[in-house]
């Protein structure tokens, strides 16, 4: 690829919000959410990729990255294609990917990370919580299993949290995940406003 993707990484342990913001965000012109969830449910799951991404998460287990990324390449090509996403206007706001280094390191060949938003909870109960009751809500029975929301946390603080590293500490902003919807999404935006805004001086004419 010559031009990388215009990104923010909405960043945070499961049950921080991401989802919820993410699809905030996507309605707002000019910032176009992409989550990997999203795309992993729209799978065939009678396909072979399909069963292989069940498997993982089943077990709460992270899809390999080679597969990750394949499948993210060709989602959001079908975007732009549809035009759906528009690459040299819109802002990509990705959640759930990078969540390793090693993808971060091969996700820089693609995007051009201009912010980070880390969504923080004082209290990590807060998130078995919030991932029980979305569980329940959604029919997801594995996924409302305390032993599988643990392993989940567990996976995150050991693979993905590290991802922070990967960047300058300019780049990641935290936010507070804890309140109503619209006050963290406020939060969001005094970040994201400036970031939009510089993004949008580079975009040819």
């Amino acid at each position: 690829m010559s031009e990388r993707y215009q990104a923010i990484l909405l960043f945070g342990a499961p049950g921080a919000g991401k989802g919820t913001q993410g699809l905030l965000l996507g309605n707002i012109p000019g910032f176009f959410h992409m989550s990997t969830g999203d795309m992993f449910r729209t799978l065939d799951h009678h396909s072979e990729v399909g069963q292989l991404f069940d498997q993982y998460s089943s077990r709460g287990e992270l899809v390999p990255d080679e597969v990750t990324i394949k499948m993210w390449r060709e989602y959001v090509h079908a975007q732009t294609v549809l035009s759906l996403y528009k690459s040299h206007s819109d802002l990509l706001c990705l959640d759930g990917i990078p969540r390793t280094v090693a993808q971060t390191q091969a996700m820089n060949e693609y995007i051009d990370v201009r912010g980070i938003i880390h969504l923080v909870a004082s209290n990590p109960e807060e998130m078995v919580t919030r991932l029980q009751k979305r569980a329940i809500e959604q029919k997801r029975v594995d996924d409302a299993k305390i032993e599988v929301i643990r392993n989940r946390l567990n996976i995150y603080e050991r693979e993905t949290r590290p991802v922070l590293d990967q960047f300058d500490p300019s780049l990641i902003h935290e936010v507070n995940a804890i309140g109503t919807p619209a006050e963290v999404l406020g939060g969001i935006l005094r970040v994201l406003a400036p970031i939009q805004a510089a993004a949008h001086s580079t975009v040819p004419n």
